[in-house]
């Protein structure tokens, strides 16, 4: 017998997907996902080669109490679509504010699921944040599009350390006033 942690994190009904917690069954599809050195390197915090263990651990902390990162599976299953098409996150920064992060696996790049998925998180506003931030590395700019497309504003450039490149790289900074 299996038991499922259960947290009180919604699940947030897109078009194309639901936005869900995630659950141990995820851990292949993310290893396998973010294991992919396109998606790590477009990520300040997934290392590449993506060692074993680190999907089950990523689950662990996203179920854990009194965590301060709510993450979802972007989960397209009740469209056809794959349990785990990428995730995204809010992360609490201070009272009133969110920093909003996330990846898509390949396979769905160029599909829309990135703005449709920070559009739901907007939409559902699970933290009651006044303001939710994000940044982006610059040589990303599908990424900053899909703020841009979702109401983010640019607040100027910054660096972020990039674990799978090893190095610092230059970030845009954005913020989106909600409500």
């Amino acid at each position: 017998m299996t038991f499922e942690t259960v947290i009180d994190q919604p699940v947030i009904a897109a078009e194309r997907f639901d936005l869900r917690p995630l659950r141990a069954s995820d851990a292949g599809l993310i290893a396998l996902n973010a294991g992919d050195e396109r998606v790590a390197r477009a990520t300040a915090s997934i290392p590449h080669p993506y060692p074993p263990g680190a999907a089950e651990a990523l689950i662990a902390r996203a179920q854990a109490e009194g965590r301060v990162e709510d993450i979802w599976a972007i989960d397209g299953t009740r469209a056809g679509g794959s349990e785990v098409m990428g995730l995204i996150g809010l992360t609490r920064v201070d009272e009133g504010q969110s920093e909003i992060a996330y990846w898509v696996a390949p396979a769905w790049w160029n599909t829309g699921i990135a703005s449709a998925a920070v559009d739901a998180i907007l939409a559902a506003n699970p933290h009651a944040a006044r303001t939710v931030f994000a940044s982006v590395f610059q040589d990303n700019a599908a990424s900053a599009r899909v703020l841009t497309n979702c109401g983010f504003q640019y607040l100027g450039d910054a660096e972020s350390y990039c674990v799978a490149r090893g190095a610092n790289v230059p970030t845009w900074t954005y913020s989106r006033r909600m409500g």
